[in-house]
């Protein structure tokens, strides 16, 4: 006890205690700016609904993921609905051969979104046709080629959706597919979160093109939006 009174003594008078609170409240003053510029980062998250039914399921599908994404921070997340339906893709510019004369491409300002750096997470999401993506998915994920040769989305977030005519109607297939084409641009990707917890959003169209009465497939919507804006969230964080 007494060796403990001598050195707290010895500090006090050597005036040691002081300059370490001194440099500890410096330290602490330095880091709040840019824990502060940390914090007040946004970031964008963008859904692409691959289908060529404009503001139908897949659509709405995706618009409720993002809205889920957006919940998770209001203040520092953005995020963007791109439907594909009135745009023009084509594909054949992947392969090398070009344009037809006069043809239009709607490609290269989607690529400069998505490349964006404050574009932190992108979300897929397309109906399912013979348990796989639709020709616009393809065809738009194929133009992606060009984002590879720098690596441009390496780092940003991925997820899917697979909007099916049925409750087991290929959406899995479809996932998988969608999921392949994000992994050969080092993307992080991430599942529909817990408690559902797989590997995306599956969705069934019940006829009536209301998703809202698929409560499961909502659910898995939902816990979708909300893990990709975590990730998202935590990598821009680092």
């Amino acid at each position: 006890m007494a060796r403990r009174v001598s050195r707290r003594r010895f500090l006090q008078a050597s005036g040691l205690t002081a300059a370490g609170a001194g440099l500890a409240g410096s330290a602490a003053v330095a880091a709040e700016p840019a824990e502060s510029a940390a914090s007040a980062e946004k970031i964008k998250i963008i859904g692409v609904a691959c289908s060529p039914r404009k503001g139908k399921t897949t659509a709405q599908a995706v618009g409720a993921a993002l809205e889920a994404a957006k919940a998770v921070a209001p203040d520092r997340i953005e995020v963007e609905l791109i439907e594909l339906a009135d745009l023009e893709i084509p594909g054949c510019v992947a392969a090398g051969i070009p344009l037809k004369e006069g043809q239009r491409d709607d490609f290269p300002p989607l690529a400069e979104k998505l490349a964006d750096k404050q574009t932190a997470a992108i979300i897929i999401g397309s109906p399912v046709y013979f348990g796989c993506m639709s020709y616009l998915c393809k065809a738009f994920l194929d133009r992606w080629i060009v984002l590879r040769k720098q690596f441009a989305l390496s780092g940003k977030v991925g997820g899917a959706i697979a909007v099916g005519a049925g409750r087991n109607g290929g959406q899995e297939l479809t996932l998988q597919a969608i999921r392949n084409a994000l992994s050969s641009h080092e993307m992080i990707l991430v599942g529909d979160g817990k408690p559902t917890a797989h590997w995306g959003a599956t969705v069934w169209n019940n006829g009536k093109d209301d998703i809202t009465q698929d409560e499961i497939g909502m659910a898995t919507l939902k816990n979708l939006g909300r893990r990709v804006a975590e990730v998202a969230l935590a990598c821009r964080g680092k």
